[in-house]
């Protein structure tokens, strides 16, 4: 498969302190891929270098074969693991603002998400309640036709019957020829979606396979490996 993205001897320091250390990745095209590590492990730094919020690394990513430039961004839909639009703003203004912003904005697309999640465009955004502005920013995310998806900590202390509403509509809008990175520590909701994962600890890659693979060897669940990977309980 052709690769989306490649990390070549990607590292970040804070200080002396190394948040990556001679990251070596491969992503391939149309691959749903977990990345998975305890807090302070790098995914976020990773997610920052990737969708170029963090300019300042060494080492070489590319982004579908070219080098990472600030034009990278174009193929990249990004979900932050919070709210970024301002609370004053109403839905048609950031649909306008992200419209114009990126050219494969599908607006069809996106009103019929606001209709399954029956959000109303009325009044300003802090007026929707915490699980609508979620599923707003989701909405805003899939209504890209991007080749690539990131999603940091996408289920992230929402509860059990939303997680499941953002993960179904994620899986029923890819394109199955874009890349998918998922960051999450809900492990085991997400489990049986990822073609592959990424164990990221104190900075290094120790472990990228395809799933079935890892459960195969193993003969644990993907939880189980987690945990014994990382020493939890």
């Amino acid at each position: 498969m052709p690769e989306m993205v490649k990390c070549i001897n990607v590292s970040k320091y804070y200080g002396g302190l190394a948040a990556l250390n001679q990251v070596n990745l491969t992503l391939e095209k149309g691959k749903i891929i977990g990345l998975l590590g305890p807090n302070g492990s790098g995914k976020t730094t990773l997610i920052k270098i990737l969708t170029g919020m963090s300019l300042q690394f060494t080492g070489e990513v590319q982004i579908d074969g070219h080098k990472k430039t600030n034009d990278s961004k174009l193929k990249i839909s990004y979900l932050p693991d919070q709210l970024y639009f301002d609370q004053w703003m109403k839905i048609h203004d950031l649909r306008d603002y992200v419209k114009d912003m990126f050219a494969d904005f599908n607006e069809e697309r996106f009103e019929n998400l606001l209709k399954k999640f029956k959000i109303e465009d009325r009044g300003n955004i802090r007026k929707l309640s915490k699980g609508n502005q979620e599923k707003l920013q989701l909405a805003l995310v899939l209504a890209r036709d991007a080749d690539l998806y990131i999603f940091d900590e996408p289920i992230g202390g929402v509860d059990p019957a939303l997680r499941q509403i953002i993960l179904d509509t994620i899986m029923d809008h890819r394109n199955p020829q874009s890349t998918i990175l998922l960051s999450t520590h809900q492990i085991y909701d997400v489990e049986n979606l990822f073609d592959e994962v990424i164990f990221l600890k104190e900075g290094r890659v120790v472990l990228h396979k395809p799933t079935n693979d890892l459960i195969e060897e193993s003969g644990k669940s993907l939880l189980e490996t987690f945990k014994e990977v990382f020493r939890y309980v």
